[in-house]
C-alpha cells in the first residue's frame, strides 16, 4: 500500500518482541532484519537497508549451515541495494556470490536460479553492457520454461526484460514483441485489473513513444491507467510513474503544458507517498525541469533541476551515476542561458562522476564527450 512508516513500525515491534523472545542468533532475527531492510529500501534509504541486510546476513551465517539458500538471498537483497546506490561492481560480485550458492544448494533448473540470472543481467543492463545483459536475461528465460507452467507471471518478467535491452539497443521491432508476449501471458495468469498488466501496457507504450507511435503509446498508456486507478490506492507511487509516462509522450509531441501538468501531478502523488528526500521527488523535479527547458523557460528548469540535484546529492552516494545526469542537465540549461563556462564546468563534472561510477565504454560516456564538444549542446537525458 505504500504505508512505508506504518510498515516499519510495526516491523521494529516484532522486533522488540523476538529480542525479548529468542536467543541472540536466532533466525528468526534475520527475517526481521530482512524486512525492515525492505522497507528501508523501498523508502529509498539505501544506507540503512544495506546496514539491515547486512546484519540478517551475519546472523545466517552463525545460524545456518554454509551455502544455505538463505545465504543467497541475503546476498541478493545486498546487490540489489547496491544496484540502486550505482555500486555496480560491488552489486554484481554480490550477485554472482548469491549464484554460486543457489548452483550448490538447488537443481540446475530451480526457478531462483532464474532469478540470479535475471538480476545479474539487470545490473549488466544499467552498465550499459547490453549483450552481457541480453545474455543473462535469456539463460533466465531458458530456465524458467523448463522450470515453470507455460504461462507462468515470472515468464511476462522476463520477457519484459529482454524487451528492455532491445529498447535501449534500438531494436524496437523486437522490443515491441517480446512486450506483446509478455501481456499475452500476464492475460492469462493475472485477474483483469491487476497492476502486472497495467506495466506490461506501460511498457508496450514507452516503445510506441520511442518509434514515434504517439496515438498507439497513449492508447496503451489510457489503458495502463485504468488499472492502476483500479488496483491502488489514490496516491501510490506507481500511479506517479504513469503520469511521468503521459508526460513524456505529450513532451515528445510538444505539448508541452500537457506534459508539465502530468508531471506536476506525478510530484504531487510523491510528495505524499515518500519520504522528503526519495530519490523519486528527484525524478519528478528533473522531469518538470526538462519540460521547462523545452518551454524556454530557462530560469524554472535551472531552479527544478537544481532541487533534483539537492535530494540526489542527500539520498544517494557521491558518484552515483543520477548525479552524473544532474550536472548534465543543468548544463544544456546554462548552455541555453549562453553561460558556456558554467556549462562546461557541469558538464565536467558529469565526466568525473561517471569516470568513478561507470565501465569505460558505457554509452554515456559518448553522451558527455558529444556534449563537451558541443559546447554542450542541449541534450537532456529523461531519468
Amino acid at each position: 500500500m505504500g504505508e512505508y512508516s506504518k510498515a516499519l513500525s510495526s516491523l521494529e515491534r516484532s522486533l522488540e518482541i523476538r529480542k525479548i523472545a529468542l536467543p541472540p542468533n536466532h533466525p528468526d532475527f534475520a527475517q526481521s532484519y530482512n524486512n525492515i531492510a525492505m522497507v528501508y529500501y523501498n523508502m529509498g534509504e539505501y544506507s540503512k537497508a544495506l546496514s539491515s541486510y547486512e546484519r540478517s546476513l551475519e546472523i545466517q551465517k552463525i545460524a545456518l549451515p554454509p551455502n544455505h539458500p538463505s545465504w543467497a538471498a541475503s546476498y541478493n537483497n545486498i546487490a540489489m541495494v547496491y544496484s540502486h546506490m550505482g555500486e555496480y561492481s560491488k552489486a554484481l560480485s554480490s550477485y554472482e556470490r548469491s549464484l554460486e550458492i543457489l548452483k550448490i544448494a538447488l537443481p540446475p533448473n530451480h526457478p531462483n536460479l532464474a532469478t540470479s540470472y535475471n538480476n545479474i543481467g539487470m545490473v549488466y543492463y544499467n552498465m550499459g553492457e547490453y549483450s552481457k545483459a541480453l545474455s543473462s536475461y535469456e539463460r533466465s528465460l531458458e530456465i524458467l520454461k523448463i522450470a515453470l507452467p507455460p504461462n507462468h507471471p515470472f515468464l511476462a518478467s522476463s520477457y519484459n526484460n529482454i524487451a528492455s535491452v532491445y529498447d535501449n539497443m534500438g531494436e524496437y521491432s523486437k522490443a515491441l514483441s517480446s512486450l506483446e508476449r509478455s501481456l499475452e501471458i500476464s492475460k492469462i495468469a493475472l485477474p483483469a485489473n491487476h497492476p502486472g498488466l497495467a506495466a506490461s501496457y506501460n511498457n508496450i507504450a514507452m516503445v510506441y513513444d520511442n518509434m514515434g507511435e504517439y496515438s498507439k503509446a497513449f492508447s496503451s498508456l489510457d489503458r495502463s491507467f485504468e488499472i492502476f486507478k483500479i488496483a491502488l490506492p489514490p496516491n501510490h507511487p506507481d500511479l506517479a510513474t504513469s503520469y511521468d509516462n503521459i508526460a513524456s509522450v505529450y513532451s515528445q509531441m510538444g505539448e508541452y503544458s500537457k506534459a508539465l501538468s502530468s508531471h506536476e501531478r506525478s510530484l504531487e502523488i510523491r510528495k505524499i507517498a515518500l519520504p522528503p528526500n526519495h530519490p523519486g521527488l528527484a525524478t519528478s523535479y528533473n522531469n518538470i525541469a526538462m519540460v521547462y527547458n523545452k518551454m524556454g523557460e530557462y530560469s524554472k528548469a535551472l531552479s527544478s533541476y537544481e532541487r533534483s540535484l539537492e535530494i540526489r546529492k542527500i539520498a544517494l552516494p557521491p558518484n552515483h551515476p543520477s548525479l552524473a545526469t544532474s550536472y548534465n542537465n543543468i548544463a544544456s540549461v546554462y548552455d541555453n542561458m549562453g553561460e558556456y563556462s558554467k556549462a562546461l564546468s557541469s558538464l565536467e563534472r558529469s565526466l568525473e562522476i561517471r569516470k568513478i561510477a561507470l565501465p569505460p565504454n558505457h554509452p554515456d560516456f559518448a553522451q558527455s564527450y558529444n556534449n563537451i564538444a558541443m559546447g554542450a549542446s542541449p541534450v537532456t537525458v529523461y531519468i
